[in-house]
């Protein structure tokens, strides 16, 4: 039994799946042209994190000033024109990742706020993420309760040097302490997925992914007690992934479940390549999918990994660039790596300006798509070199349907907690906590009314 057998076992039957289960309860879509002004109720909130591993040139990152005055850092130029959009967040760090390794500790709790639990196996140990308490209270009312993206495959194994299973390295969405959700890297099988979604399936069609899905956890139950515990943990993580599909099969039969109706139509004639040219493209075609997510109110909620945990994704496709991300961001400040770390630092950012560019070109109502999302950009990490997690590179894009007072850069006392954040953006999501890991209140500053 080797590795790859399960691996191409899960990418295989997820892409079935994917258009397979196909939501069939769902009805025929209605653009949101079709009502009557009075009758389209109010936009929907969404919110999407976009992950950058190995931290930033610090030199090149905070902007100048404080307040609605302040100027953008070289780093943080490509939202020049989305300024007024944009509220940059400075002195934020997740305390209970200070301990532990150089990555995986810090980076697997981004979204969490807690101390995972050192492990080479599949006693992993977390805590719920803030985009999956935000999805629990809104999964009744879109087809995808959230969508999980990235590029790079799961790394399995243990990272020897620290002793840590990879998994935590490849997942930042965490549905229980757990249980990770794993990440779709194939654009057109998202697209798929999202399609199938919103033009609905037939009762037929519904049998027949039942069935597949029963043959599918068989499967995987069977193959578990073959393979050696690395192995396992992949598997455990396939499974879980069949149990989200599980419900959504089981929801078909919901009747509350036929309410929702898309708000634009996808069309299924530009459907995405499944074989991305380079690491450029294949990132633009994945945010391209959340644009359309969230356009067309499939899902409220994704998340999006532009790399895993000491990703060395080779950058030589930047002008002036001849090395790794991870290589380059161990520094050891060497003034032509330092120069590097920011030229890529910068196209991670040009990337989240992109994503925000489609959703402000999404007409919705009096305002945009963009004008009623949150969309974090953050890093685990500041200076990649030291693996330091003191000053995180956070900024929140949108408006949040007009909770967020964008169009600032708001510096914070020093080591404020990040779960603060997470506070104020539940709150303007709709499904308000009254604590989130340690925070201490939501972040002065940040939401009005």
């Amino acid at each position: 039994m080797t590795v790859r057998k399960p691996y191409l076992s899960r990418r295989t039957l997820l892409r079935g799946a994917g258009v397979g289960l196909g939501l069939p309860w769902l009805e025929a879509m209605v653009p949101a042209s079709g009502f009557a002004s009075s009758a389209i109720p109010k936009p929907p909130v969404r919110m999407a994190a976009l992950y950058m591993p190995n931290g930033v040139n610090t030199s090149a990152w905070s902007p100048e000033a404080g307040g609605r005055d302040f100027k953008l850092s070289p780093t943080l130029e490509p939202l020049a024109d989305l300024k007024d959009q944009v509220t940059v967040l400075s002195n934020l760090w997740n305390e209970a990742a200070k301990g532990g390794d150089g990555h995986y500790v810090k980076e697997a709790a981004i979204l969490t706020c807690a101390t995972i639990k050192k492990t080479p196996g599949a006693d992993l140990g977390n805590a719920v993420s803030m985009d999956q308490v935000a999805a629990q209270g809104v999964r009744h009312l879109t087809p995808l309760p959230s969508l999980e993206l990235g590029v790079t495959p799961v790394a399995i194994g243990v990272d020897a040097v620290v002793g840590y299973t990879r998994v935590y390295g490849s997942h930042i969405a965490w549905s229980s302490p757990t249980t990770p959700l794993a990440r779709e890297i194939n654009p057109h099988s998202v697209y798929q997925r999202l399609f199938g979604a919103a033009s609905g399936r037939t009762a037929n069609s519904a049998k027949m992914d039942t069935l597949l899905l029963d043959r599918v956890l068989g499967d995987a139950k069977r193959l578990r007690a073959e393979v050696g515990v690395a192995d396992r943990v992949r598997l455990d993580e396939y499974m879980s992934v069949m149990r989200g599909l599980e419900e959504r099969v089981a929801r078909a039969g919901d009747p509350a479940a036929s309410a929702w109706k898309a708000r634009v139509p996808i069309d299924p004639k530009t459907t995405p390549t499944d074989r991305p040219k380079d690491h450029a493209e294949h990132v633009r075609l994945m945010l391209d999918m959340i644009a359309v997510a969230f356009q067309s109110d499939t899902t409220r909620i994704s998340t999006f990994m532009f790399g895993n945990s000491v990703s060395n994704v080779s950058f030589r496709f930047l002008e002036g660039v001849g090395a790794g991300h991870h290589d380059v961001s161990h520094h050891q400040k060497d003034p032509d790596k330092l120069r590097q770390y920011q030229l890529i630092n910068r196209w991670h950012v040009e990337q989240y300006a992109y994503l925000m560019h489609r959703l402000r070109e999404m007409k919705e109502g009096e305002g945009t798509v963009l004008d009623n999302s949150m969309i974090l950009f953050a890093s685990a990490l500041s200076d990649g070199n030291s693996h330091n997690m003191h000053k995180l590179p956070i900024v929140l894009g949108g408006r949040g349907g007009g909770r967020i007072d964008s169009g600032q850069h708001l510096v914070y006392g020093e080591d404020s907690p990040l779960a603060n954040l997470y506070v104020s953006m539940l709150d303007a999501f709709g499904t308000p906590v009254e604590r989130f890991a340690d925070s201490t209140g939501p972040l002065a500053g940040l939401l009005k009314g």
